[in-house]
């Protein structure tokens, strides 16, 4: 049996040694061959504890409640027109930004909202982001505001293999189903270009050559809506299935609820087919079942309303956002005239910074997404462009988590990609805090442990400070178009 001496010593010993090697210890990290790195703490960490000092972020989280109260009711445009001129609001923290300080960026999103009861159609927001949005996550908050304001009903576009559930509809499909992406590296197995305007498609079989001898594919999707993304939401009267590529004609059948309601064909053929399909039941659960012996390209389901504004949600895993440039440009721009597209959001940079060592690393990643934005603007002249920076994203430093190292230089190099080509500029990582700030969400628990994903209570108060900033522009450019 030991003695209480010799383990009080021994554990002396160890603290002793452990703190011994604080001192010894590369302050930098011990290289062991390639790329791996051994860490310790260095003492300079205990000595400096101002360095990785955490964002204060009671401010911003207190104005983030404050304005759900102003936004979270049942409001008019006029009556929320009203609510944003108020001079006893509160002061944003971070405001869109925009070239020379010279608003104009938005202004045609904004003509389309003031005369949205002219519109010969829904008007189409389309927001595209890594997984930062996935789930619907800011997008549904974005819809859910816009639509009580502007009207409008249903989610808009999803995918028939959405890689997150949303907070609005449940997916779930029959074996053999697969997804085809462009949005973070083409598919090898695909040989074409033609992959729609989610930078992805979806087949319940993979490509093969017919013969007549080829048996038919029976297979299904169904599709449940909650309202848990707002009464609008989940009051859509139509589906619209775009598709394209199949070898021959598929057959289609739509239950709604449990009972058939429509029998119909997908034609063969094209890169731009729509299938529309007026409810009886109205939402709830919808299946369709398919039997073709090719499975067409499907390039998503939309779930929508013949006016009012439609916010779809792209959430992209993995993307850097720089993909648009691999896509048809003939079929993405058929796409843009067809939705009527007049505001697309780009929110990217989370899946890049990992890979920037340096400024001109983040600087050249500035000149591929402004050569993306090139494109869009392009293929969609009449759309308004709001690019939004990354938030903030921590790495290890010692026993600490710090902001990473290039964010900065990445906020600024995306940011001048907006500003170089007339597109307006939010920046996350400034409404969120600033440098350290997403140490401090974690700690309130509305961001992720893995210091870079919001949670869902934490990426509701991202998107209120978001479509306060974006509204309180819309009231100033209403007060100088009248």
């Amino acid at each position: 049996m030991f003695k209480p001496l010799y383990t009080l010593l021994v554990l002396s010993a160890t603290f002793i040694l452990l703190a011994g090697m604080t001192f010894l210890f590369p302050k930098d990290g011990l290289h062991i061959g390639g790329s791996f790195k051994l860490q310790y703490p260095h003492y300079t960490s205990f000595l400096e504890p101002e360095k990785n000092q955490k964002a204060d972020i009671s401010k911003i989280i207190a104005l983030a409640d404050e304005e759900e109260k102003i936004l979270d009711k049942d409001t008019t445009a006029a009556e929320i027109e009203a609510e944003l001129k108020d001079t006893a609001r509160p002061v944003l923290i971070t405001t869109i930004q925009y070239k020379n300080n010279t608003p104009g960026a938005l202004e045609n999103f904004f003509a389309s909202l003031q005369h949205i009861a002219d519109e010969p159609k829904s008007i189409r927001i389309l927001h595209y982001g890594d997984s930062q949005i996935e789930g619907d996550r800011i997008s549904d908050y974005l819809r859910l505001k816009l639509q009580s304001q502007f009207g409008g009903e249903g989610p808009g576009l999803i995918s028939l293999m959405p890689v997150a559930p949303s907070v609005v509809n449940k997916i779930s499909w029959s074996p053999g189903w697969d997804r085809y992406p462009v949005f973070a590296g083409k598919d090898k197995r695909v040989k074409h270009s033609n992959f729609g305007v989610m930078a992805h498609f979806c087949r319940f079989n993979n490509y093969k050559t017919l013969s007549d001898t080829s048996s038919y594919i029976s297979s299904w999707v169904k599709i449940v809506t909650s309202k848990n993304g707002g009464k609008n939401a989940a009051s859509y009267k139509k589906l619209k299935l775009f598709y394209g590529g199949a070898q021959t004609k598929t057959y289609t059948e739509l239950y709604e609820n449990g009972s058939l309601t429509k029998t119909d064909s997908l034609n063969a053929g094209g890169v731009f087919n729509i299938k529309e399909f007026a409810l009886n039941q109205g939402p709830l659960l919808q299946e369709f079942r398919f039997k073709g012996k090719d499975s067409p390209d499907f390039y998503g389901l939309s779930l929508e309303s013949d006016k009012g504004v439609m916010v779809d949600n792209m959430g992209l895993r993995g993307s850097s956002g720089t993909f648009f440039n691999q896509i048809n440009f003939a079929q993405l721009k058929q796409f843009y005239d067809y939705l009527n597209v007049k505001f697309i959001i780009l929110q990217f940079g989370g899946n890049t910074l990992p890979y920037i060592k340096d400024k001109s690393q983040a600087d050249n990643f500035g000149k591929y997404l402004s050569a993306q934005i090139v494109t869009i603007k392009k293929l969609a002249p009449n759309a308004s462009i709001l690019v939004i920076g990354p938030a903030d994203m921590s790495v290890k430093d010692g026993a600490d988590y710090v902001t990473h190292p290039q964010l900065e230089d990445l906020r600024d190099a995306i940011r001048k990609a907006a500003f170089d080509n007339n597109c307006a500029f939010f920046d996350m990582y400034d409404c969120m805090g600033g440098r350290n700030s997403m140490v401090s969400w974690v700690d309130q628990k509305i961001a992720a442990t893995d210091y870079i994903h919001f949670s869902p209570v934490g990426a509701r108060k991202i998107a209120t400070l978001l479509y306060s900033a974006l509204m309180n522009d819309y009231a100033t450019y209403t007060k100088t178009k009248k």
